[in-house]
């Protein structure tokens, strides 16, 4: 009976648990219904919708001409929203449709789309993303043609998800100096030292969660709009940087460098023209991957025999004229030895000799003859140059230098005597050019400018302007020496290979041994730097390239014959480095310039300049030329899209332009214009195809 009387108990028990877990369920489904119905359904559109961050468009990057190096494209991901086309519209154009998908995109039979569609369309998908490649605006414009696209968002379906991606008309020119920038907001060049201005301000979007986990954008007017980002307008000449870049990367080809550096500069102004930073990979191709020119340290060498020199004729009182003995070309500092270059030494010769001549042995007997009990004084005259501190670029990264004091640790009695020949120290190749600058230009040390203003639209948002960081680096007296000093070096001394009979060129060549582990080593940085022409200086350039190979290391040899081609094609471009024609050489009347083909705008301004008389019925942005009477007639030069064009008679800056934009690789072989093209004009050609061009 006990027994049967527990069961009982135990049963009655888990029938009132039971009751009382129903209980409590319906109350809480109540509670869940009524009570906090609002707070669930508010919860359940947050999972359901999204706000989400819509990147604004960034600003453009011109160069000094208002060519754009930098700048957004606009790209479309292309989905299908099944359920907003009519029955009727749907099944009326869905094959067409399919067709045109599979034609277009190249990648599925219009079967294999129809079938896409049609599944779409029987499970009433929103959002089906038809193909993972993204299409140009002009592929957009083609699409919104196409059966039931026609119809638009609403009664089409079709959804164009705008995606900006970063675009670069010349390519890989200046790819380091115009920069990047990623995800994180990390970067290098322009792209991200002007970020703040180019990024411009994000908007908001909504978007509706789907079947499979993907996002659909909604469009109910609650979005919020981007704001485009500022233009900044830089001081890069892309002919100057495109025949810098070229100059430099044949010298490294030719001597196997392991990296190269070029930078021109405006005299007066301060403005970058051209920056260049090639570097050799493990495959043996150059590319820019740093920018050594802002923020590489390198001892300079002789090149650093100029501040010497500032310091000698300021604060020593010597004449250019003086006599140094460099003996036989080895000079004893405590335990270390000090070696000019050539064997035997000079004996005893000039101090212009000395600098001519590049002699180390002469630098550092001189410098530590009047300086050695007071090298806080010869630092004081380097200070005074403004090397010893950051110019303030405005590409961030740049370097610090690096110069030793008597106070650090490091100095010791053969500090100064090295120093003196450009070792012991660190610059960037900027802060060395900006030396040379500062004598070119009236001994004013100025900052180098590289983005001159910035804009939104066509208007000024900030100017940059010249900024003086010395307004005196000597006395006027030191000055004219100094001019006389590096003219001398091109006419009498190391560089007498890159003297010509056109235009003067005042500089000095450098080679310093590459400190590894502690050690110099058998491995030299060679370099250039000076301005022309000297008699009336316009522009400044630096030329450093390291580890060359070969029998011959020096500046002279590897880095002063790149300085002198970029100056070659800078005077042969710039007249107003010419002196004026006599006048038997003046144009006449009815010989026309040779003019073939090119850029209407730009060869209509040519002509205009030249007072050739010139029409054109065509707006065509490609042209041929042909003499009609006393004038020059302008005919369209067709581009059809994947067909070869005629490039034969352009320039070869534009006919690089319209073949890298049909996406062919191309070779060159001469100088001059285009006289010869590999393939055939009117033939069918693909993205990625080698076009050679014969140049003359």
């Amino acid at each position: 009976m006990n027994i049967k009387r527990s069961i009982l108990l135990r049963v009655r028990v888990a029938f009132l648990l039971v009751a009382v877990f129903a209980i409590a369920v319906i109350v809480k489904t109540s509670r869940i219904q009524f009570a906090e119905g609002e707070k669930w359904k508010e919860m359940a559109d947050q999972i359901s919708y999204q706000t989400r961050t819509v990147k604004a468009t960034r600003g453009n990057i011109y160069s000094d001409n208002g060519s754009l190096l930098a700048t957004d494209l606009p790209f479309y991901k292309v989905a299908f929203d099944a359920t907003r086309p009519s029955d009727e519209v749907f099944q009326d154009g869905v094959d067409s449709l399919a067709y045109e998908l599979s034609s277009f995109f190249n990648d599925k039979s219009a079967e294999s789309y129809k079938r896409i569609l049609k599944n779409a369309r029987a499970t009433d998908r929103q959002y089906v993303l038809l193909n993972r490649k993204q299409i140009g605006y002009q592929g957009k414009k083609e699409m919104e043609s196409w059966p039931i696209f026609e119809k638009g968002r609403l009664k089409g379906g079709v959804i164009f998800e705008r995606v900006d991606k970063r675009f670069r008309p010349f390519s890989n020119l200046g790819h380091r100096t115009i920069g990047f920038i990623n995800e994180n907001n990390r970067g290098a060049g322009l792209e991200y030292s002007f970020n703040e201005q180019l990024a411009g301000k994000d908007g908001e979007a909504l978007y509706q969660k789907i079947a499979g986990g993907g996002w659909k954008p909604l469009y109910d007017g609650s979005e919020v709009r981007t704001e485009h980002g500022l233009d900044i307008e830089t001081t890069i000449d892309v002919n100057l940087q495109d025949i810098s870049e070229s100059a430099l990367l044949r010298a490294l080809d030719y001597h196997e460098a392991d990296y190269g550096v070029v930078t021109v500069m405006e005299v007066a102004t301060g403005e970058v023209k051209a920056i260049v930073n090639l570097e050799r990979n493990d495959k043996g191709y150059y590319y820019e991957r740093y920018n050594y020119a802002v923020g590489g340290l390198v001892e300079p060498g002789s090149t650093f025999k100029l501040a010497t020199m500032i310091a000698l004729l300021d604060g020593a009182g010597i004449s250019i004229n003086d006599s140094v003995d460099t003996g036989n070309g080895i000079q004893k500092f405590y335990n270390n030895t000090v070696r000019d270059h050539d064997e035997g030494g000079y004996g005893k010769i000039t101090i212009k000799e000395a600098f001519e001549k590049s002699s180390n042995v002469a630098m550092a007997k001189l410098a530590d003859q009047y300086f050695g009990p007071e090298p806080a004084r010869f630092l004081g005259y380097v200070d005074q140059i403004g090397v010893n501190e950051p110019l303030g670029v405005q590409i961030k990264g740049e370097g610090q230098p690096k110069i030793k004091r008597p106070a650090d640790k490091a100095w010791s009695g053969i500090t100064l005597p090295w120093m003196a020949y450009g070792y012991g120290l660190e610059l960037t190749p900027l802060q060395t050019l900006a030396m040379f600058n500062a004598v070119a230009n009236g001994g004013k040390m100025i900052r180098p400018v590289i983005v001159k203003r910035v804009r939104k639209a066509d208007k000024i948002v900030k100017e940059y302007n010249s900024v003086v960081l010395k307004g005196q680096i000597c006395s006027e007296k030191t000055l004219l020496k100094l001019r006389i000093l590096l003219e001398g070096v091109v006419e009498n001394g190391t560089a007498q290979n890159i003297s010509n009979a056109h235009y003067k060129i005042a500089g000095k060549t450098g080679t310093a041994q590459i400190l590894e582990n502690g050690r110099h080593t058998k491995k030299y940085y060679t370099s250039f730097a000076g301005y022309f022409p000297a008699d009336e200086p316009k522009y400044s350039a630096i030329v450093l390239i390291k580890n060359p190979k070969g029998w011959r290391q020096y500046g002279s040899n590897v880095a002063a014959p790149v300085f002198k081609e970029i100056a070659d094609n800078i005077y042969s471009r710039d007249i107003e480095m010419h002196d004026p024609l006599e006048a038997e050489f003046m144009a006449e009347a009815g010989v026309f310039p040779l003019i073939r083909s090119g850029n209407q705008q730009d060869l209509k301004l040519v002509c205009n300049e030249l007072g050739v008389s010139n029409h054109s019925n065509s707006e065509a942005q490609w042209v041929r030329t042909r003499v009609v009477g006393n004038s020059v007639e302008w005919r369209e030069n067709k581009m059809a899209e994947s067909l070869m064009p005629d490039v034969t008679g352009m320039t070869l800056r534009d006919a690089l332009f319209v073949l890298e934009q049909s996406g062919l690789v191309v070779s060159t072989e001469g100088k001059g214009r285009v006289v010869q093209q590999s393939k055939p004009v009117g033939r069918r050609v693909n993205k990625g195809e080698q076009v050679k061009l014969k140049l003359s």
